[in-house]
């Protein structure tokens, strides 16, 4: 029986040793300072696993609240794009009304951002019309929904910055697409195209010759009309560009 008691007391079967947790008794504020000075390190897997340790412990509070957001960052700079997305989300719908809420709109849209400009990276430039834009599209819905709901907030010049990136991108991609519906001959596909990218990113660098592309596609379809309402729009907006002149020779052309 002595025995029996022994080998009860030592614990278990063998290799089955509990592991230490450091963070053990330890107070809200000093699993959050700890998490934030993990953060601030560099150390985001450290931080964290102690910010999820704190909402499990302490669930409610301003600690909590707080950490939900600040966990989205670690998680982002993690590379888990997917959990921050969640922890932001999931900060909108419990706190609506924290004074966080925006940042939490752009820490989506610097998610999506970087996926955007990471996928952009491995394709090769004759291929960029093929791209998956899902990503550039979230991250412009996420910066402009930021836009509208707080004008004013500190990370709005930087949004609007991305978002005329973004704007960029998702217009040359729809140029791309027509120029390859040019070349084959798909006038009306022409057409319809480059007038999304008029009316859709009405200020990109693409603009102009998106309305190039309508006048040329419009005279080939012999739709008069519409051919000279675009050149009427591209010479109101852009009388010095090169698409601009451009244009203006193909109708004195024809």
């Amino acid at each position: 029986m002595a025995l029996i008691a022994l080998l009860a007391a030592c614990g278990g079967e063998p290799g089955t040793k509990k592991t230490e947790d450091r963070t053990e008794g330890w107070s809200v504020e000093k699993l959050y300072q700890e998490a934030r000075k993990a953060t601030l390190d560099g150390g985001y897997q450290e931080a964290i696993d102690l910010y999820e340790k704190l909402e499990a412990r302490y669930p409610y509070g301003v600690y909590s609240q707080q950490s939900l957001i600040d966990v989205a960052y670690a998680y982002y700079k993690n590379g888990d794009a997917e959990l921050a997305i969640e922890a932001a989300d999931r900060f909108v719908r419990l706190y609506p009304l924290h004074p966080n809420v925006e940042y939490a709109y752009y820490l989506k849209g610097l998610v999506h951002f970087r996926r955007e400009v990471s996928i952009l990276e491995k394709w090769l430039p004759q291929n960029l019309a093929a791209r998956d834009m899902n990503n550039a599209r979230q991250a412009f819905d996420n910066f402009g929904q930021l836009l509208r709901s707080f004008p004013d907030s500190r990370y709005a010049p930087d949004a609007r910055q991305r978002m005329v990136y973004l704007r960029n991108q998702m217009a040359e991609q729809d140029i791309l697409v027509a120029r390859y519906y040019m070349k084959r001959g798909a006038y009306l596909a022409v057409a319809a195209r480059a007038r999304h990218v008029v009316e859709t990113y009405p200020r990109s660098a693409f603009t102009p010759e998106a309305l190039e592309l309508m006048v040329t596609a419009y005279r080939i379809l012999g739709l008069e009309a519409q051919a000279s309402d675009a050149l009427r729009v591209l010479n109101l907006n852009y009388p010095s560009h090169p698409a601009t002149e451009r244009a203006g020779k193909l109708a004195t052309v024809q």
